[in-house]
């Protein structure tokens, strides 16, 4: 006797995969079990035991981030931490929106995370209903990136310029991707569509001022620099890693 444990419901979900890793969504129950939601990591309570998975998963998330890339303060690691989960959040919204006209309902609520896994995060949608790409952002700067970012700062001393600016460029990186991808299998309406759609959601004010409009690099630093041997992101606002200030002691 076979136990299915989990089942890709939607093919318009499955179509992501061919897109790579980060536009990947699961639907149903993990293997592991049930997994806590977005929602309940965001407001789990901070004096819960943060050396436990579900104690607090998002201090466990960016101290599991801190440990694996030996980050020297703990505001790398949550710079880290955040913009991975973003770069998430856009594949997967932005991907299905380009390919197939339509956006996953990312309610945290139904996403279901898993603070332990590696990189890409892993997400599990529980029930699958979409809705219409005129609320992409509504899916993913409000309803996901907002409370990601207000978690994460009433735990870290971090700027929410910082933040969006990762925000800003996860969302640059999904556009280049999905043209990547449009170029290589001769859909190019995909491409033009996630250029249009991105570029209604960097008219908001949280992303306007993110990037360069004529050089598409960084207004802030995502301190990857800091990590050792991490050096400078292809988008960043430095040429070279800054260095340390002169001891005036």
């Amino acid at each position: 006797m076979v136990l299915l444990l989990f089942v890709d419901l939607d093919p318009e979900l499955k179509a992501l995969d061919a897109l790579g890793g980060f536009f990947v969504l699961r639907t149903g129950v993990p293997p592991r079990g049930t997994l806590p939601t977005l929602a309940s990591a965001w407001t789990s309570p901070r004096s819960g035991t943060a050396g436990e998975v579900y104690g607090d998963p998002v201090t466990f998330r960016v101290r599991k981030v801190a440990q694996s890339i030996r980050a020297p303060e703990p505001r790398v690691a949550v710079s880290v931490a955040q913009q991975g989960l973003a770069a998430r959040f856009w594949s997967i919204a932005l991907g299905a929106a380009a390919l197939g006209g339509r956006v996953p309902d990312l309610d945290p609520e139904l996403l279901g995370w898993d603070p332990d896994a590696g990189a890409p995060d892993d997400l599990w949608l529980r029930e699958v209903r979409f809705r219409p790409v005129a609320d992409l952002d509504a899916v993913v700067r409000a309803g996901l990136l907002v409370p990601l970012s207000a978690a994460l700062r009433s735990r870290h001393r971090v700027s929410p310029a910082l933040l969006w600016g990762n925000a800003g460029s996860a969302l640059a990186g999904t556009v280049r991707q999905l043209e990547r991808w449009a170029r290589a299998h001769g859909r190019p309406d995909v491409g033009e569509r996630a250029r249009t759609l991105a570029g209604g959601l960097f008219a908001h004010p949280d992303l306007s001022g993110t990037l360069d409009p004529e050089t598409l690099r960084r207004r802030s630093c995502c301190l990857y620099y800091r990590v050792p041997g991490g050096g400078v992101c292809g988008d960043c606002c430095f040429e070279r890693p800054p260095r340390p200030a002169p001891d005036r002691t």
